[in-house]
């Protein structure tokens, strides 16, 4: 039921002849890497390659055992025919999942008719803003995975969703993405649970965009520095990664009242906020640690939270050591210790005045 073919290069006829001997067969799982169309170059124009494909549509609008298709790494050296050609046999094809993945792919076209896709995965490529605008026939999609590409627009990757009834998972991962804000409204599809955005060129406007619905949400290597108060509501959102950004402090859950996972690690945090299990009581785990802690009273208030956390401080002590003063650098958290004398001003005050 699954093949896999390793440093297929063959001219294209040979190759849809494999593939037809194959989808004719019981195998439900094909996997094809390190893939190389040739030519003959100065024979295959797009003349002769349309009746190579033709085949092909036929092929795969029959209802045969195939359910999953993989091409990874594909070179292609047929150069002088319609790429919307093959996009259209790939958009048509009957089957559950399919992946084309290091292919130096610019775009795909919209199926036909409703399409039986369930996961489509078209990483490492080079699609833009323009796929799948206006596109109504992925209605069974649930997984989408879109990761090194070449997409700017958060606003339209929204819409892009927003006809995608059974999305639930999106990975938008190592993109160029940005959003302004200034009022610009977001459609996303209201399925979407999960959505990875790290990796791209967000700031704090991010967040007057986001799935209403989501319940993972990654944002890990942006540039946000603060998680604006009022804005999101985000009533599901159970785990929220701001790992690899510009954070001065802890976020508030004011607009995440279901959090439970915060990620902070790596961010430029100097004093952690002492009241965060206050201000977020249901969240089970917090992840602030490789931060540049700067060791001063402020601090103790945190060291202490610790304490009382019972354990939600993932990491500790290992990942949490101070950075400042440079007295203190590589000193872990939890062996920073200062006298309630030196960190109370009334208290030292008082004393000063006794002894004066």
């Amino acid at each position: 039921t699954t093949v896999t073919l390793d440093a297929v290069d063959l001219q294209w006829a040979i190759i849809l002849q494999i593939f037809m001997l194959i989808w004719y067969s019981p195998v439900e799982h094909l996997t094809v890497r390190n893939l190389t169309f040739r030519g003959p170059l100065e024979k295959l124009t797009e003349y002769a390659f349309q009746p190579l494909l033709s085949s092909v549509e036929q092929l795969i609008s029959l209802d045969g055992s195939m359910k999953a298709l993989t091409l990874e790494h594909v070179r292609n050296k047929v150069y002088y025919f319609n790429q919307e050609i093959l996009y259209r046999q790939f958009s048509e094809m009957n089957i559950a999942n399919l992946t084309i993945a290091d292919a130096y792919m610019p775009h795909m076209l919209c199926p036909n008719k409703t399409s039986s896709f369930q996961c489509l995965n078209f990483s490492h490529n080079a699609p833009t803003d323009e796929l799948f605008q206006n596109c109504g026939t992925l209605v069974d999609l649930k997984l989408l995975i879109l990761q090194k590409n070449k997409f700017e627009s958060l606003r339209k990757v929204s819409f892009m969703t927003s006809r995608m009834k059974s999305l639930t998972y999106l990975d938008m991962s190592n993109n160029l993405l940005r959003h302004d804000g200034a009022g610009v409204q977001c459609r996303w599809a209201e399925s979407l649970a999960e959505l990875d955005l790290s990796s791209n060129q967000l700031v704090d406007a991010v967040f007057e965009c986001l799935p209403a619905n989501v319940q993972k949400l990654s944002l890990r290597n942006n540039q946000i520095s603060n998680v604006p108060s009022g804005v999101a509501e985000l009533k599901s959102l159970e785990e929220l990664n701001l790992a690899s950004n510009r954070l001065a402090d802890l976020p508030g859950c004011g607009g995440f009242t279901s959090l439970q996972f915060l990620n902070v690690e790596m961010n430029s945090i100097l004093t952690p906020s002492a009241d965060f299990f206050q201000s977020c009581p249901r969240v089970r785990e917090l992840q602030a640690g490789h931060n540049p802690f700067q060791c001063s009273c402020e601090l103790q208030a945190f060291i202490r939270l610790e304490r009382r956390s019972g354990g939600k401080l993932f990491g500790w002590p290992a990942a949490y050591v101070c950075e400042y003063p440079e007295g203190l650098r590589g000193t872990e958290l939890k062996d920073f210790h200062l006298s309630p004398l030196a960190c109370n001003t009334t208290l030292l005050l008082v004393t000063a005045l006794l002894l004066t």
